[in-house]
């Protein structure tokens, strides 16, 4: 995985984005590219990392129709 695509799988990790969710994002090459190609527009739109991994998070947990899970954060 380079660098891109590592940053782009912590910073998703960070919004509680589940690895399995990611890994299959991940592992296809078209669908890596829709993610980067959204990833690239938003910070075109001068969006920050952690807004525009907000961001694609929400839209993964509403295509998904589920939850993020915040059990991970609470035990911080």
């Amino acid at each position: 995985m380079d660098s891109t695509r590592l940053e782009m799988y912590e910073r998703l990790r960070d919004f509680f984005v589940p690895s399995p969710i990611l890994d299959e994002i991940f592992s296809h090459e078209e669908d890596f590219a829709i993610l980067l190609q959204s990833w690239e527009e938003l910070r075109q739109l001068k969006y920050q990392e952690d807004e525009i991994a907000d961001q694609i998070a929400k839209t993964i947990f509403k295509e998904l129709d589920i939850e993020p899970d915040y059990q991970d954060e609470d035990e911080k």
